[in-house]
């Protein structure tokens, strides 16, 4: 089994996890709270540009809670969740346009640097946990000491 088994990164899977479905929330409300209040002046660019964002940011969010999502089905052992998958990647990231945000107020802004930000962190964990195998008597020991 991979390195991946560690105890840490479960719990490091289940903090982000927490962490992302916040954010979810969070850029759910932003971006309703930004159309609703027609902080856009009636500006039909700028609304379709609030409304791109906020499906890149959705994206964005949803790409790094299937990714958690699969490393935990991955630590409960479920057999057709495998390190080769297409879920187990992060894959590559769906930027923001930076200049079409900048219409947008702070709220908005924090949403979205902060998803990218989280998805800047996962794919970096991701590339670290492409460690060697684990041996068996390492994954007995680390279990071991998880329960104590």
């Amino acid at each position: 089994m991979a390195a991946i088994d560690m105890p840490v990164q479960r719990a490091q899977v289940e903090n982000l996890y927490v962490e992302a479905m916040v954010l979810a929330d969070e850029a759910h409300a932003a971006f309703a709270a930004q159309r609703d209040l027609g902080a856009l002046g009636g500006d039909a660019l700028s609304q379709i540009g609030l409304a791109c964002e906020s499906l890149k940011t959705t994206t964005r969010l949803m790409h790094i809670i299937a990714w958690l999502l699969h490393r935990r089905a991955m630590f409960a052992g479920d057999p057709g969740a495998g390190p080769h998958d297409s879920a187990a990647r992060i894959g590559e990231p769906v930027l923001a346009d930076w200049n079409v945000c900048a219409g947008f107020e702070d709220p908005v802004c924090r949403i979205v640097a902060a998803s990218e930000r989280l998805f800047e962190r996962i794919a970096t964990i991701e590339a670290g946990w492409e460690a060697p195998a684990v041996t068996p008597v390492q994954q007995l020991l680390a279990r071991l000491e998880s329960r104590l």
